[in-house]
């Protein structure tokens, strides 16, 4: 995980829209580092689901997001899918090389 780095947002995006976007990249930071109730990461996915509905748009805020973190949002929505109803999602920062 790098220390300083900045998040993925698009300029036409209302203040809404970018609390919603935010909110899921904490989760996926939230992920990686202590783990998040899967509840509460699916809320906010599906809240940033609601601001990026298009799959393609969704890959390329990924992809920017874990290239500035090395945190990916579809690696953690993955384990949210395993994860029991009421557990904490969980993943381990693996560097890549």
């Amino acid at each position: 995980m790098r220390e300083n780095y900045s998040y993925p947002l698009d300029g036409d995006w209302t203040y809404d829209d970018i609390v919603k976007v935010v909110a899921l990249y904490n989760a996926v930071e939230a992920v990686y580092e202590h783990g998040i109730q899967r509840e509460e990461f699916m809320q906010k996915y599906r809240a940033f689901c609601q601001v990026v509905p298009m799959k393609m748009e969704q890959r390329r805020l990924d992809h920017d997001f874990e290239q500035e973190s090395g945190y990916s949002i579809y690696k953690a929505f993955k384990q949210s899918q395993s994860t029991p109803v009421n557990g904490k999602v969980r993943l381990h920062y693996e560097r890549t090389k």
